[in-house]
């Protein structure tokens, strides 16, 4: 059976991710901060014997080194990274750290480490890993927000770290060729999440459904493209 690691699983798209591909028969390595406050992770660890749970906060990037260290040896498939956040919301929640004129440079640079340079790092990490295995692919949760095409202004913080998250999977996808990897962005859609919010959408199971076909299908010849979860493919 092949196998996945997903980084963020413990709520959204993540915990989806992590069902779906449980359902598929794959075996599941599924990473959040904190295992012991994940209930539905859990449920879904006690129903699937081929799930593994490990705990990871991708901020920490010395955490990200043990992990790999502990999985020495293991191919992954699929890394997939899911982990990520949006920081303050200017509208619904009225935060405007993130706009023009009230940057908070700390949350700015928070969101980087986490949505830009924390996939960076897990692919220094797991190149052997992935490098080993059969289907040699190294996939991130990106955001339409982040083509620079289609810029609207506000919300720097999020916009910039999915922009600059493109970049690495693109320039990834030219480094990492000489060792059969692949590389992919993708664009969820808005879907109902907790960063989504009720207003959304798009529920959760035909998002990752879509995402999980493409990631299928890729190739060397597509490889750092920036896809929509339809597979069509996104602007940069």
């Amino acid at each position: 059976m092949p196998t996945v690691l997903i980084t963020g699983a413990n709520r959204g798209l993540g915990l989806e991710f992590v069902r779906q591909y449980c359902e598929a028969g794959w075996n599941v390595i599924a990473t959040c901060r904190d295992p012991k406050t994940a209930g539905d992770l859990a449920a879904l660890d006690q129903k699937y014997p081929s799930l593994n749970v490990h705990a990871l906060d991708v901020a920490d990037f010395g955490a990200i080194d043990r992990l790999a260290a502990d999985l020495k040896g293991r191919p992954i498939d699929v890394l997939l990274n899911n982990a990520g956040i949006f920081g303050p919301k200017p509208l619904g929640d009225n935060d405007p750290r993130q706009t023009f004129g009230h940057m908070d440079y700390g949350i700015w640079a928070q969101v980087l480490r986490i949505n830009t340079m924390a996939p960076m790092k897990m692919a220094e990490a797991f190149i052997d890993h992935i490098a080993a295995s059969k289907q040699k692919k190294f996939v991130a949760i990106s955001s339409i927000e982040g083509s620079i095409a289609r810029a609207k202004g506000r919300i720097y913080a999020y916009k910039t770290s999915k922009t600059a998250l493109n970049m690495v999977i693109k320039n990834l996808a030219m480094d990492l060729a000489p060792r059969g990897v692949i590389t992919a962005a993708f664009c969820p859609g808005w879907v109902k999440t907790r960063m989504g919010g009720d207003t959304a959408p798009l529920e959760a199971p035909p998002s990752i459904a879509g995402i999980r076909r493409v990631v299928d299908e890729l190739t060397p010849e597509n490889s750092g493209r920036f896809w929509l979860y339809t597979g069509e493919i996104n602007p940069y």
